[in-house]
């Protein structure tokens, strides 16, 4: 199979990965693991086959490399990011997403002159960038590259790589960014009961497997609902270890809510 089939297929399944779920951390994951495989086969590829001529061996590491070299660290970020931020406060989500944009406009502005090389279009620094010429300078490379290797990376593949994912980053945090602003300048409901009495819908409807036919997890349920009622509940475990230690109803609230339905189903049909 040639490389740009070999990539199509790679975008096919991520594109697929990114469609099959909600949750932003599972797709990370999931992408992970796809781009660190594709990584993996491309690495044989070139070790098995010589490139025939410098330009190909530019377009392999300027072109073809970097696509899933950029996704999986654009996943990896996200997925950093995600699994902190959904265990901050709600008062800091703000200044939690606007460090983490500064962070990688940082990084960007640390390697401003190569940004703009790339943004620019120039190429006359391509073949001590983009080939594995032992003269280029080793200093750019850093060894917590991913699949760092003598004869898989050249000086600033990488570098590309990471600068690609932190722009898509960006991006994403931006999206992150005015979603949280949409959902606190026109949240439309709040949740006004108890936190007992949510936690025990939320482990209802887990235990029941209403939701996603049953196929995620307590906690992603619990974070989704808090979400839709903007409410931070904080440890709902303990609560509902609360809730089994009842002496009476383990189960108040869904008995209040289902007698306060069928009064009303009651009182319009008579």
């Amino acid at each position: 199979m040639d490389l740009p089939s070999q990539i199509d297929i790679f975008n096919t399944k991520l594109k697929e990965i990114q469609q099959s779920h909600v949750d932003i951390i599972k797709i990370s994951q999931e992408a992970i693991l796809l781009c660190r495989n594709e990584l993996s086969n491309l690495k044989m590829f070139i070790k098995l086959k010589e490139f025939t001529s410098t330009q190909n061996e530019i377009q392999f590491f300027k072109k073809i490399k970097p696509i899933p070299a950029s996704a999986l660290i654009y996943y990896l970020k996200i997925y950093a990011f995600e699994s902190r931020f959904s265990k901050t406060a709600i008062q800091f989500k703000q200044k939690f997403i606007d460090k983490a944009k500064n962070k990688s406009y940082q990084f960007l502005e640390n390697y401003l002159d190569f940004v703009n090389y790339l943004e620019q279009g120039q190429t006359h620094l391509d073949v001590s960038y983009f080939t594995r010429n032992q003269s280029v300078q080793i200093m750019m490379i850093h060894t917590d590259d991913y699949f760092y290797d003598l004869n898989f990376n050249t000086s600033h593949d990488m570098l590309l790589a990471k600068i690609n994912g932190h722009k898509r980053f960006i991006d994403y945090l931006e999206s992150r960014l005015n979603k949280r602003l949409d959902q606190s300048g026109n949240a439309t409901l709040k949740w006004t009961s108890s936190k007992v009495a949510l936690t025990e819908l939320i482990y209802a409807l887990y235990h029941a497997g209403v939701v996603n036919n049953g196929n995620l997890d307590i906690k992603e349920l619990a974070l989704e609902l808090q979400k839709i009622f903007n409410i931070e509940l904080g440890d709902f475990y303990k609560i509902y270890s609360d809730i089994r230690l009842r002496k009476h109803s383990k189960t108040k609230f869904l008995d209040e809510l289902s007698c306060r339905f069928i009064d009303e189903i009651d009182h319009q049909d008579s």
